[in-house]
This record gives C-alpha cells, structure tokens and sequence, in this order.
C-alpha cells in the first residue's frame, strides 16, 4: 500500500472513531438528588410524565402489598437549579390516587389479578394509566381521571376501564411478567407499546381514542420487530417517540434473550452469560406501524438500572427506576445534551 492510500485510511479509521466517540458522548448524564421521601425504593416508581411545569412520579401503587396510592410531583424550575449547582433540595408534592382500589375489586371480580400501575401520560388535566396484571391474565387495562391541582388529588373514573389484549406466544402462553409498559399520547389518541415485541409472529400495539364521544376501542397498530423489552416511551414530535429499550440478565427475562445467531446477541452477551442492556430508540408511528432505530446507549455504570419511567426535557431526557439497581432506591438521572 502507497504511502498515500494508508494516510487516507488511518484518517477514515480516526474520523469513524471521532464520529462513534461523539455518538456515545451526545448525552452527559447528571443524578438527581431526591428527597428522602421520594428516593425510598418502596414506591418503585414505574412511569414518569410531563405536566405543564412539573414532572410526575408515577408510584407503581401495589394495593395488594398496602402500598399508597400516589403520584408525585418535582417543578421544573426546582430541578434547573439543582442542575446549575444553585441549589440541591427538591421541594415536592404528592398527589393521592382515588378509586384505585375500587377499579382494582372491578378488575380481580373478573378473574384477572390487578398488579401495578405500568405507565401515565397527561391529556389537558386528564392522567392516563396503564394498568398491569398478573402473567395468567389474558388482559391489562387503561383507566382515567382528571387532576385536581387544589386539592392534590387524581379521582380515576370508576366507570372507565378499557381491557387491552395482551399478546402470547406461539403456544399460547402469556410472557411473564409483562404489560402495556409504554404510554404516550399522540394528537388526541393514546399509544400503548407492550414491554414484548420480539415473537416470530405478528407484533403489535394499542391505539385508543380518549374524546368522550369516541369509543373505546383499542385499535390494532403493526410493530417491526424489537428485541429486549420497552419500558416506556414519550412523543417528541409528529408521530415520533424515544422509548426505553432495555435487557435484564436474569434467568426469569429469558424470554428476552435473543437466539445465539441473532445480531442482536452482541449487546447482551458476556462470555458465556448475559449482561445488562439499556438503550433509547426512536420510533415513528407511520401509515399504521411503529418502526424503530437505535439512538443512544447508556453510559455502562447506569446498565444495571431498571429504568422504568423516561421523559423529555430541553432536548435531553429524565429517567428513573423502580427499585432495582446499584443504588438499592429510586434514582431519577437527566441525560443532558451537549
């Protein structure tokens, strides 16, 4: 090789290394420091939404381990100056959940077994939730109920409750363990992404009108294949969301585990086990099918999260876990965009 044709290429190589460098360097992550209340991994925070100028906590509320019923509020404001160094305490607030234990005798009556609240977004002053169930339930649920910021209270409507089919695998068993994870509005219309949406058959999503004089009636939406689970998601223009994508390591997220010969192998293998994986994707909601890109990996020191809840905010993005992760409680981190 000339000397000239290796100079060209060593550039090639530093600029490709430039440009993959810049890639994984696109967000500077930044820990929240939360109030003791709200930093407790007992609330095993599962969603997190913007509303007007706060940012709301969704409280997984597992009635049936006599967890309250709640969400939580942190103002924007108060979170620019803890970001900017000016200050580093959170003033917060708490928003009760009514009539979530009556939805939930609705729910177990039926046969199906009420788990948690899975994800929330926020139409004018009108919560969403998207409620999971136990694996054997054919069904999760969607309920409703409008904000009162007076009295600090979120009443749910006890006559809305929309049953959402979840998919099963070929032999006809459920996925453990998952639901309708991923919450978000679009126009006037919700979009609802199962945490699953890697089977060798159909994959598919929920749209649902939430005017009063629309049915409710979950539409099916085609999704293109996506390996790993999807936690939740945030609409970030026309049509278009960021959702987080994320592989557990553990022996009861087997399903999740892509074949060896599968592309997708290389982010989740370590030797001979599995590592955590967590990733932002975009998606485009599209002629009736959700399509999908990576956008952006995790720094390492934060895979072993389990993030659950994302929102956006001035071009960068909030994230927070249940209760899982290094930390051992509720940890809300900002990617910060350079």
């Amino acid at each position: 090789m000339n000397f000239y044709l290796k100079r060209l290429l060593l550039l090639l190589l530093a600029l490709h290394a430039t440009l993959a460098s810049a890639q994984k360097q696109a967000y500077l992550p930044r820990s929240i420091k939360l109030p003791a209340e709200i930093a407790d991994r007992d609330n095993q925070f599962s969603g997190l939404c913007r509303y007007g100028n706060l940012l709301l906590l969704l409280s997984e509320s597992r009635l049936q381990e006599h967890a309250e019923a709640k969400v939580y509020a942190l103002d924007f404001a108060s979170l620019d100056a803890q970001l900017t160094q000016q200050t580093t305490e959170l003033p917060y607030k708490k928003y009760l959940l009514r009539n979530l234990d009556k939805l939930r005798a609705r729910i177990d009556s039926t046969g199906q077994h009420y788990e948690g609240l899975e994800g929330m977004t926020v139409l004018g002053n009108i919560a969403y939730f998207s409620v999971e169930t136990a694996t054997s339930s054919p069904y999760c649920y969607v309920l409703r109920g409008p904000i009162d910021d007076a009295r600090n209270t979120i009443t749910l409507d006890t006559h809305y409750l929309v049953p959402l089919a979840k998919p099963t695998l070929s032999n006809g068993t459920h996925i453990y363990n998952a639901g309708f994870e991923a919450l978000a509005s679009y126009g006037q219309n919700l979009l609802l992404l199962y945490e699953h949406n890697y089977f060798t058959h159909d994959n598919y999503a929920f749209t649902l009108p939430t005017p009063d004089d629309a049915p409710d009636i979950p539409q099916y939406v085609s999704v293109k294949r996506l390996p790993f689970r999807v936690t939740d998601m945030v609409p970030t223009g026309k049509n278009r969301f960021i959702g987080i994508n994320y592989f557990f390591s553990g022996a009861e997220d087997s399903v999740y585990r892509p074949a060896p010969t599968d592309p997708n192998t290389k982010f989740v293998r370590a030797g001979a086990g599995y590592q955590n994986y967590c990733r932002l994707i975009s998606l485009r909601y599209k002629h009736g099918r959700i399509s999908w890109k990576p956008l952006f990996e995790l720094p390492k020191q934060y895979m072993l999260y389990n993030w659950e809840g994302l929102a956006a905010y001035r071009g960068g993005y909030f994230l927070i876990n249940d209760k899982y992760g290094p930390s051992n409680q509720s940890t809300l981190l900002y990617l910060q965009k350079r």
